[in-house]
Formats: C-alpha cells, sequence, structure tokens
C-alpha cells in the first residue's frame, strides 16, 4: 500500500507549526529545569522537522515523509533560497532524531553549553520558519 492511501497525518500547516511549537516549549522546559538533556535536543531535532513539514505543506500541498532535516531544508530551498542559509543547522540537528532516544554503547554526552547552542539554533530556526509562514507575526509562546 503506499503511503498516500493511508495518510493520518493533519494537512493543515497549521497544525504542524503548532506541534513544532510545542516542541521548542517542551525542550526549553526540559534545558531550565535539568531535564534529560538528550530529550530537549530530541525535542530541537522535531520542532525543526515538524516546522519545515508545515512550511513544505503550506507551500507545496503535499506532505513530506522522512525525518531527514537537510532533504527537508532542501526541499524548502526549491520554493525559498533564504532557506540556504540554514542548511548546516539541519545537518547539525538531524543527529538528535536517533542518537538521543536510543541507548548507545558510546553516549553522545551533551552538556549544558552544549545543549544551550543546540537549543539556540533550533530557536533560531523555528523563528525563521514561523515568520517566513506568518510574516513576522510569531505564534505566541
Amino acid at each position: 500500500m503506499r503511503r498516500d492511501e493511508h495518510i493520518t497525518d493533519s494537512r493543515h500547516f497549521f497544525d504542524w507549526l503548532k506541534k513544532s511549537n510545542d516542541d521548542i516549549k517542551a525542550a526549553k522546559i526540559l534545558k531550565d529545569n535539568n531535564g534529560p538533556n538528550e530529550i530537549s535536543a530530541f525535542h530541537c531535532q522535531q520542532a525543526i522537522e515538524k516546522a519545515l513539514k508545515g512550511y513544505l505543506l503550506l507551500k507545496t500541498k503535499k506532505h513530506f515523509d522522512g525525518h531527514n532535516l537537510t532533504f527537508l531544508c532542501r526541499q524548502a530551498t526549491k520554493i525559498d533560497k533564504k532557506f540556504n542559509e540554514w542548511l548546516d543547522e539541519s545537518y547539525s540537528l538531524n543527529r538528535f532524531y536517533i542518537e538521543t532516544r536510543y541507548p548507545t554503547d558510546t553516549p553522545i554526552g551533551l552538556e549544558d553549553l552544549r545543549l544551550e547552542k543546540i537549543y539556540n539554533m533550533a530557536k533560531e530556526m523555528y523563528d525563521f520558519i514561523s515568520a517566513e509562514i506568518f510574516g513576522y507575526e510569531q505564534i505566541k509562546r
């Protein structure tokens, strides 16, 4: 069965951006309250994945499968060249999809300072995508 025949994901771009905003909030709450750094980083990755998918849904009217942020960012770049500036960030955040959720023999060891940089990167990218969707009117946090 093809994926298109069994889609349950929302077809409303705003739903994707709302979930993205929830992930940014969760990452911040965990970061600011000594939660697990790896889970906070995972929420950063998820926030950008959902924001990019929301942007692409708005602009193309179709869903993009997968979790690779660089692929999603490249798709957005085809629509708006300004996304080129986020390719490095998308590549950096990709790492936190798998490696933060499962036990590994070599833990990634996210120190607080590194998590702060990861969070700031995700927050800036989220703000950029949100602004591209809504102009400079941000979703209330």
